[in-house]
């Protein structure tokens, strides 16, 4: 698995999971890592290719995030998008500028040079294509052995190739439907640049998992925080079909719900699942706490503190327990948490992101 690996560098922007769906649904498989990623960890995920991920930082200013160095230490294919682009050419050596205006929308893709990347993607007598932008800066000079391939309206070097290294950039986003071609675009690069299999698939990875899981907890004892969504539900039902009895998920109903949720989510998992459940209803408490609370963001992390304080003490009742599992799907880790590392670009708080906050 870890031999087959397209490894995505997340400079935070919103559609970084788009990469990894677009890239999973041709059977590759991904993970995605923050820009602030160790060097070891990068190393021992041992990618084919590495994708630089798009960002609402700029380039053209000296604190915003940059490439970690075991990047380009590895010597293997390299696909910057948008500010991935930006910042790839920038630290080998070419240069970003601000723009006067922004890119935004549909953009005509004018290809000049054949590329190995555009290779069973855009073939054919068309040179123009249809994508998605969404920049300010731009690229204003190529690194030594980058060529143009492609270029619009707005960017110059709307897509660059290092044929010789494998390193190629684009300015536009191939992950979103918008772009014509675009999951093809990524396909060709984790298949026929880095040379991937093509053979990932979720079922198989989910037998992995759960063969993972039992051979992480033995015979000890895991609580799972529960709250009826796509992502704990998902951890409990896996955790579940792994360990059986040894897992205790933890309900709690913090009176914010729909109408008759918490009666659903206690009778799917409590009784057609079959999965020890405690169930613990304080809206009035979360209700009191926010009461006359109008900022959203107040909110969310209000509803976060004491959510985790509910669980802490019902947790404490469990006996024997010695792993805590949770489910957190990627965009919400994106919007908690910014990759530049600023609150002013943080988008909303998860109480399931980071632990609690002030």
């Amino acid at each position: 698995m870890t031999n087959d690996l397209i490894l995505i560098i997340d400079f935070g922007s919103q559609v970084t999971q788009l990469i990894a769906r677009r890239l999973r649904e041709a059977g590759v498989y991904t993970k995605i890592f923050p820009c602030t990623v160790s060097r070891d960890q990068i190393r021992e995920a041992k990618p084919r290719g590495i994708i630089l991920s798009g960002g609402p930082a700029s380039v053209a200013m000296a604190d915003t995030p940059r490439i970690p160095q075991i990047v380009f230490d590895l010597a293997v294919p390299l696909l910057g998008i948008c500010y991935g682009q930006q910042a790839m050419c920038e630290q080998l050596g070419g240069r970003v500028e601000q723009g006067t205006s922004r890119e935004f929308g549909r953009a005509e893709l004018q290809i000049i040079e054949p590329s190995t990347l555009f290779e069973g993607v855009w073939d054919g007598n068309a040179l123009n294509r249809t994508v998605w932008m969404s920049h300010g800066d731009y690229v204003a000079e190529l690194p030594d052995g980058f060529v143009v391939v492609a270029k619009s309206a707005g960017a110059p070097f709307a897509a660059v190739a290092d044929e010789v290294r494998k390193y190629f950039g684009v300015q536009f986003h191939p992950e979103v439907v918008h772009t014509e071609g675009g999951d093809r675009l990524l396909s060709r690069f984790a298949l026929g640049i880095c040379g991937c299999s093509g053979s990932w698939s979720m079922a198989a990875y989910r037998q992995r998992a759960i063969a993972a899981i039992r051979a992480q907890v033995g015979d000890g004892r895991v609580i799972c925080g529960l709250s009826g969504g796509v992502d704990s539900s998902v951890a409990a039902v896996l955790l579940h079909e792994a360990i059986g009895e040894q897992l205790t998920c933890v309900f709690v109903d913090h009176g914010l719900l729909r109408a008759g949720e918490a009666d659903e989510v206690i009778g799917l998992f409590g009784e057609h699942y079959n999965i020890p459940l405690i169930y613990k209803d304080v809206g009035e408490l979360f209700l009191c706490r926010l009461e006359g609370v109008s900022d959203p963001e107040l909110k969310r992390k209000i509803i976060g503190n004491s959510f985790i304080e509910v669980f802490d003490i019902e947790a404490a009742k469990i006996d024997g327990a010695r792993f805590l599992a949770q489910g957190t799907l990627y965009p919400d880790v994106i919007e908690s948490i910014s990759a530049a590392g600023g609150d002013a670009v943080t988008i909303k708080s998860h109480h399931n992101v980071g632990g609690p906050s002030q």
